[in-house]
């Protein structure tokens, strides 16, 4: 762990700096996975995940599950239109124990934060919201001249200040290739193993939706206890219900008496 303030100046651990991210690039895989809320930034972290990524809404809460995780909050594109609005944004999450910042937004506001010493995340690749650019859903790189110009857009995001990017759905052998040549540390999602960390979602992860992405594997199947505690909740109120009206419930085990004497002196007080 190493010992670090954060950016509200309180003494904190970190088992991750950037200036360790930076010297493992191309040494070490490090793994990173959301995490929304307290539930789920403990879990991340007694599994030993190495990072994770938050909606920068919810930072606090994640900083309540795990206090000492490498910690990048998402700033959404709808919720800060403005640069007013990003910058703002991008300091509260980092007073709230934020170690990064992630944002899709053009390298003029990747660059604004940057300026700042804000360690900034870029998105390139397939970037969702964006995705009408690409003609909707699909990997990114499958020709090579389309690679060539991602390879350009890594460049101007290291010349914007970037320290990393989230790279997803890129094909693999792009990714590795381009991986090699740039100075960001590379968070592969869905881009095959040639980024410098491995990233998913954790609902995809723990197999909480009926179906994944293509680039996505269920290692849980959280879907199915999911809809079993629903049925099983149907089922114990039907019960209930039954049971009440059946004189089932509740039974003598659910109750308590008074002793016999004290109920007839009773009896005699409110006649």
């Amino acid at each position: 762990m190493k010992n670090i303030y954060t950016w509200k100046a309180v003494p904190a651990k970190r088992n991750l700096t950037v200036a360790d991210l930076q010297a493992s690039k191309g040494k070490k895989i490090f793994t990173q996975v959301t995490a929304n809320n307290e539930e789920e930034a403990l879990a991340a972290g007694v599994a030993g995940i190495d990072m994770i990524i938050c909606n920068a809404h919810n930072v606090e809460a994640v900083r309540r599950g795990n206090n000492e995780l490498f910690l990048t909050a998402a700033l959404g594109l709808p919720d800060y239109p403005t640069k007013s609005d990003v910058i703002n944004g991008a300091f509260k999450a980092l007073a709230l124990g934020a170690d990064a910042i992630m944002t899709a937004r053009s390298m003029s506001v990747v660059s604004m934060l940057a300026n700042e010493d804000i360690p900034v995340m870029g998105h390139l690749g397939l970037v969702p919201r964006k995705s009408t650019w690409t003609g909707g859903l699909r990997a990114i790189g499958k020709t090579s001249e389309e690679a060539f110009e991602l390879y350009n857009k890594f460049k101007k995001l290291e010349e914007a200040g970037a320290f990393a990017v989230e790279a997803e759905v890129i094909t693999c052998q792009v990714m590795q290739e381009i991986s090699k040549k740039t100075s960001l540390i590379t968070v592969s999602l869905g881009s095959g193993r040639g980024g410098d960390v491995m990233y998913l979602f954790m609902q995809d992860i723990c197999g909480e939706q009926p179906t994944a992405p293509r680039h996505a594997r269920a290692f849980a199947n959280l879907w199915k206890l999911k809809q079993q505690i629903k049925e099983d909740r149907i089922t114990a109120l039907k019960n209930f219900r039954q049971a009440s009206l059946d004189g089932n419930f509740p039974s003598d085990a659910e109750s308590t008496s008074i002793g016999s004497e004290e109920f007839e002196n009773f009896l005699t007080m409110i006649k």
